[in-house]
């Protein structure tokens, strides 16, 4: 089975760039942020003609996150992560696939920091801690894959960076990243490949791709049940360099399920 991760940055404006992408890896199970639609406005049959099925949540102009399935029906589990009622943007979704829950996730930017917006990351930073831990608790094949918005640690960024005090390496963010791992949840892309550079990301500004100063923020954790049947993970850096491309590329794992 293979899992991929992948922040489209407009899945209308770039349909194209996903359907090729598709159609070159041909992934199981997909995971979407950025989808910058409404509900209503999610491109399902160009999709299904490629043999998806998708489960989203909407948001206009901002947001967004969905799960693709290959020739499966996702089967929705939760829509929103839970702890705050009064949240309602489109952040979250899970679904059951294949015997595997798969969680895609857009974690907040955070940015300016500090501020208000650095203060919703936490928080829902600690809302995504306690609900993993839950997950976790149950003993299940679970994945959580996404935008994180987090640069773990100084390897998953390129050196001699510009973001002294950004928030995607704020220590209170990177410290809560840690936590993750500590309940037992494995960071794919690393557990495959622990040494060099695994960008994800690389900025529309200052030829941040031609440059190769990349960043590595979407994520593959896999629950403890999974660990041994990780045999491959990888990132899909052709895409990024595409015409018309998202300032993301995508990220894969291989199950051996």
């Amino acid at each position: 089975m293979k899992i991929a991760t992948f922040n489209i940055n407009n899945v209308r404006g770039r349909l194209d760039n996903l359907l090729d992408w598709l159609a070159h890896d041909e992934p199981d199970v997909v995971c979407l942020q950025e989808l910058k639609v409404e509900q209503g406005s999610f491109p399902v049959e160009p999709l299904e003609q490629l043999g998806y099925h998708a489960a989203w949540v909407g948001e206009r102009t901002w947001n967004g996150v969905a799960i693709l399935a290959r020739g499966a029906e996702p089967i929705v589990t939760r829509t929103r992560l839970p702890g705050d009622p009064k949240d309602t943007q489109a952040r979250y979704i899970e679904a059951a696939i294949g015997g595997v829950l798969v969680a895609s996730l857009y974690l907040p930017n955070g940015n300016p920091a500090p501020g208000h917006k650095f203060d919703y990351k936490l928080a829902w930073m600690e809302r995504l801690l306690a609900h993993a831990e839950t997950l976790m608790s149950l003993g299940a094949p679970v994945v959580l894959a996404g935008d994180f918005n987090v640069v773990p640690t100084d390897q998953d960024i390129y050196p001699k960076h510009s973001y002294a005090g950004n928030a995607l390496l704020r220590p209170e963010s990177r410290a809560a990243f840690q936590r993750l791992l500590e309940q037992g949840w494995t960071d794919a892309l690393r557990a495959r490949h622990p040494v060099g550079p695994l960008w994800t990301f690389w900025s529309y500004l200052r030829n941040r791709w031609t440059t190769d100063h990349g960043m590595r923020l979407d994520h593959l954790l896999v629950s403890t049940s999974l660990v041994d049947d990780l045999v491959d993970a990888g990132v899909d850096r052709w895409v990024r360099g595409e015409e018309g491309a998202s300032d993301h590329a995508p990220a894969w794992i291989v199950l051996d399920r």
